[in-house]
């Protein structure tokens, strides 16, 4: 069999669904039902811009996890790790590049964020090689040993990290031309967007598109998800899965580096622990989204960021556990999570 006759295959083994617009219209309810509660358009329209920020910076984070999960069936309870490793190598780089990133040209900080982002991906994605070798390999197909592993391979990470950058906390600014609001008019009003936040919606709509793009349309895409379905006709043929596989847990920790170095923008400091305390908001965002959904940890991740930037602002006490109920409340509507992935 040729290439072709594998694409074919996978696709037809992956039969297409048509779209569920039941957690869009979720989604699309959320914000409509905080306007009247807000009751000013401006903020209303500041706190979904700024809650639509924050879930495209968690997707980012998220969809690394979702994928190693989704595709290789790996619990990977160290994923924080990588987080904290891009954020740190943002540190470095972007101080390296004063002159770009205090500047005031877009396009200088830009190229000094495109730097830090381009850093964080390769290092990263070669510290998941290692960690993958040395650590995840050993222990495929176990999940508890999965999770108590990785666990430790985290902690152990947050060491070596302290090691060569420190235990203290590090600042990392934005750079010149991202910092403050842009005002826009609405409703006889003006809304206030942070410009970062603007940049951060971007960058996560490109990672969903490439990832869809990637899982969908392309042959090393077919070839993982027939893989995934039917990994011995696919070996049978001469492709060496075990190394597609090696290739997505690189991949998903490249897409951890890439979203450390946006978290940590948002925070605008780092910390050893960075990752481990983003862990917590990521697996609620894969367990709303569908465990191994690429699109349903999307719309998990959106759903997050705003439920968490509305409830700040209307009930900033119970704002800690809002991500919790609106998990428990999504899961007595769907017990698998809103787009719940049928191999599993």
């Amino acid at each position: 069999m040729n290439a072709a006759t594998v694409t074919g295959t996978a696709a037809s083994a992956i039969p297409k669904t048509p779209i569920d617009w039941q957690p869009l219209l979720l989604l699309a309810g959320v914000m409509l039902a905080a306007l009247p509660a807000i009751g000013s358009g401006s903020t209303w329209v500041t706190l979904t811009v700024a809650g639509l920020a924050m879930g495209m910076m968690l997707f980012v984070i998220a969809s690394g996890l979702t994928l190693v999960f989704g595709l290789m069936d790996v619990l990977n309870f160290g994923h924080g790790v990588f987080i904290a490793l891009g954020a740190y190598v943002a540190v470095s780089v972007m101080g390296g590049m004063g002159a770009l990133a205090g500047s005031a040209s877009l396009g200088s900080n830009l190229l000094a964020i495109g730097a830090a982002m381009l850093a964080a991906v390769l290092i990263a994605g070669v510290a998941g090689l290692v960690f993958e070798r040395l650590i995840v390999r050993p222990v495929y197909g176990q999940h508890l040993k999965q999770i108590l592993i990785t666990m430790g391979g985290m902690i152990v990470g947050e060491e070596l990290i302290k090691v060569v950058w420190g235990p203290a906390q590090l600042p990392l600014p934005l750079p010149e031309a991202l910092r403050g609001a842009i005002l826009v008019p609405v409703f006889g009003d003006a809304a206030a967007i942070e410009k970062y936040r603007v940049l951060a919606v971007l960058v996560g709509l490109l990672v969903l598109t490439a990832l869809l793009w990637t899982l969908n349309r392309t042959k090393i895409g077919l070839l993982v998800r027939a893989g995934v379905q039917d990994r011995e006709m696919v070996e049978s043929l001469g492709y060496r899965i075990r190394t597609l596989f090696v290739g997505v847990f690189v991949a998903g920790s490249a897409l951890a580096g890439l979203g450390g170095v946006m978290w940590g923008l948002y925070q605008q400091s780092v910390t050893p622990q960075i990752g481990a305390q983003v862990n917590v908001l990521i697996f609620i965002v894969i367990i709303i989204g569908g465990l191994g959904s690429t699109f349903g940890a999307f719309v998990g991740a959106l759903l997050v960021g705003l439920v968490a930037n509305y409830t700040g602002f209307l009930a900033p006490k119970v704002a800690l556990f809002s991500n919790i109920g609106l998990m428990v409340a999504v899961l007595l509507w769907r017990p698998q999570g809103l787009y719940p992935v049928t191999n599993r």
